[in-house]
């Protein structure tokens, strides 16, 4: 009898010793787990540009792998912060299991409840929050192509727990942006004007506005059109070529087949420096590089990226129809912001005459952009009316319906144009006169 009762102890303390055993070794590994995916959240979502366009150039299935999942942030997201809590409390349970088999609290149980807690906090922070944070914070890219491929099997395996969490984030993402209140263009340049004071230099406000108003141009309000586009046909000789490079003093001229619709390329004047020397039969077109094109409706700021990643500075602007419209060159985008750049090279264009602050001589294809600047005023002001015009001729022709003959006068608020000079094409010079301030309309705020 008492063998037996021996038998059982001995059977029951090797149980006991080999459950706390394998507590701690899921203990330890639940931290680990905790760690992973602690970096994780900072690995994927503390790539800079230059690390993702690293990343692509790799042309890895790992790197294919973390585009794809950061195309649904969300979804990893929610992934990563599931997985992390189910092993967080993974790890309080088991933690508690070790405690009640190694300590007896039972006469003192808010001592035990302050140790327990004390020391699982210390280890989760320790072990599963900062140290793997501060690790990935300097091995981002290493960390997040490590765990890439493990996170497409965590992603399929917590999806219905992430697909409720997300549903429950949106319900509050639309109910905040609902309160939320996106400001307009000209709701920023009236703050640009009541923020900066007296003493801020005209230069300077001019730049601010810029900015302001950067990301509201299309491409098309700022090209230059294909009337004052120099260009050369393919089929060019070289010792003409050379004459045209010479009279347009432009550092890359469109070189098209047959008319201008058709861009077989962009000619860099740098290319031909090395053979100014050669003959007239010179085939220079094998030095033209491949066109950049853009349609009219493109914002700027997204050009201006595209032209930093490209490392080019010229585009060719086409139409709805594949018909080139004009070109926009990086030149053309800075002057937005910081105003006319002028070089030694370049000859002032007098497109304007002006009288008095009141009285104005302009160029029919004077840009509306331009003609805002010029005469300081609100670039919506014509919105009402100008449809799909970007230049004062084009204006003209929405607000008349026709082309004007010599003489005529539109009037339009407190502007009135005077027709200077056309033909049955085009208008070619127009008289512009203010009227004091334009009157409020209607459905205009006071």
């Amino acid at each position: 009898m008492q063998f037996i009762q021996l038998f059982i102890l001995i059977t029951a303390v090797k149980s006991f010793t080999f459950g706390i055993a394998f507590g701690f070794i899921a203990m330890a590994f639940l931290l680990l787990c905790s760690a992973v995916f602690s970096g994780s959240e900072i690995a994927f979502f503390s790539l800079s540009p230059a690390q993702l366009n690293e990343i692509k150039s790799m042309n890895n299935k790992a790197g294919k792998t973390i585009i794809r999942l950061l195309e649904k942030p969300k979804r990893l997201l929610a992934t990563i912060l599931i997985a992390n809590n189910f092993v967080n409390i993974a790890i309080v349970i088991i933690s508690t299991f070790i405690m009640l088999q190694l300590f007896d609290f039972t006469g003192n149980p808010v001592s035990g409840f302050v140790i327990q807690v004390v020391l699982v906090t210390f280890l989760i922070l320790l072990i599963g929050e900062i140290m793997p944070k501060i690790y990935t914070t300097h091995n981002a890219v290493k960390f997040a192509l490590f765990i890439a491929q493990p996170m497409v099997f965590l992603i399929k395996a917590f999806y219905p727990f992430s697909s409720l969490l997300i549903r429950s984030t949106s319900v509050i993402d639309k109910r905040i942006s609902r309160k939320g209140r996106n400001l307009s263009i000209n709701e920023l340049s009236n703050a640009l004007e009541i923020t900066t004071g007296k003493d801020t230099p005209e230069d300077d406000r001019k730049i601010l506005k810029g900015i302001v108003k950067f990301s509201n141009i299309d491409v098309k309000e700022i090209m230059k059109s294909r009337v004052d586009v120099t260009a050369v046909d393919i089929e060019t000789d070289f010792s003409q070529l050379i004459k045209i490079i010479q009279e347009s003093g432009y550092s890359r001229i469109p070189v098209y087949k047959e008319n201008f619709d058709n861009i077989a390329g962009v000619l860099y004047i740098k290319d031909i420096l090395p053979y100014l020397d050669q003959k007239s039969d010179f085939r220079w077109q094998k030095l033209i590089r491949f066109p950049f094109f853009v349609p009219e409706s493109k914002k700027i700021n997204d050009l201006l990226e595209e032209f930093r990643e490209k490392k080019i500075h010229l585009a060719v602007v086409v139409d709805e129809y594949g018909g080139t419209s004009g070109i926009l060159t990086l030149e053309d985008i800075m002057e937005e912001i910081v105003g006319e750049i002028n070089d030694e090279f370049d000859t002032e264009d007098i497109v304007y005459s002006k009288f008095d602050e009141n009285n104005y001589v302009f160029e029919g294809k004077t840009l509306l952009n331009d003609f805002y600047k010029i005469i300081n005023l609100d670039p919506n002001f014509f919105d009402p009316v100008k449809g799909d015009s970007d230049t004062l001729a084009g204006l003209i022709l929405e607000l008349e319906g026709k082309i004007p003959e010599k003489n005529d006068c539109i009037v339009y608020r407190n502007f009135v144009f005077t027709i200077e000079a056309a033909d049955k094409r085009s208008i070619k010079r127009i008289k512009v006169a203010i009227h004091g301030k334009p009157e409020k309309k209607p459905d205009e705020e006071v």
